[in-house]
């Protein structure tokens, strides 16, 4: 069987698709900094959007650290949704843009909604970057959690792995 044709609005993110591989860190004021082995797929089936999928591991005991799924909505004006869910109760709706760039991509997102079950921790916003040049993909993330501003919280650098 032949793989799917990449519906036309996900035609910039095509340089997306594949897995990533790499090494973050992260801080908070919250807690102690931490670095990380990250994997990050996109794929697609056809339709209208791009499926992500990441995980990490802690880099100095190789325990898993966190996960996240979630689509890619391309809307064909430059603007994109993002839809996210956490294992950890935590369910995030960014809109941003995405933009050629001359050697690869920019994502600017921010949610619109954060929503979290009982149990998981209290997130009031979350924003992302995501550059793409070549076969190097990096982003930093800021976060407004646990009475704590918006203010950076993840930076990462992957390679393109297949």
């Amino acid at each position: 069987m032949n793989p799917p044709q990449l519906h036309p609005l996900c035609e910039l993110l095509q340089p997306l698709l594949g897995v990533w591989r790499g090494r973050g860190a992260g801080h908070y004021p919250t807690i102690e900094d931490f670095e990380y082995f990250e994997e990050v797929s996109f794929g697609h089936v056809g339709k209208p959007f791009v499926a992500y999928g990441q995980k990490t591991r802690d880099a100095s005991t190789d325990l898993p650290l966190h996960a996240e799924q979630g689509y890619f909505r391309p809307q064909g004006d430059g603007s994109i949704e993002l839809v996210l869910t956490q294992p950890s109760g935590i369910l995030e709706v960014h809109t941003g843009s995405v933009s050629a760039t001359p050697n690869g991509l920019e994502l600017r997102l921010a949610t619109v909604q954060v929503i979290t079950s009982p149990s998981a921790k209290d997130v009031e916003a979350v924003e992302r970057v995501v550059r793409m040049s070549g076969d190097t993909l990096t982003y930093d993330m800021s976060m407004a959690a646990v009475g704590q501003p918006l203010q950076h919280h993840l930076s990462a650098t992957l390679q393109r792995a297949e």
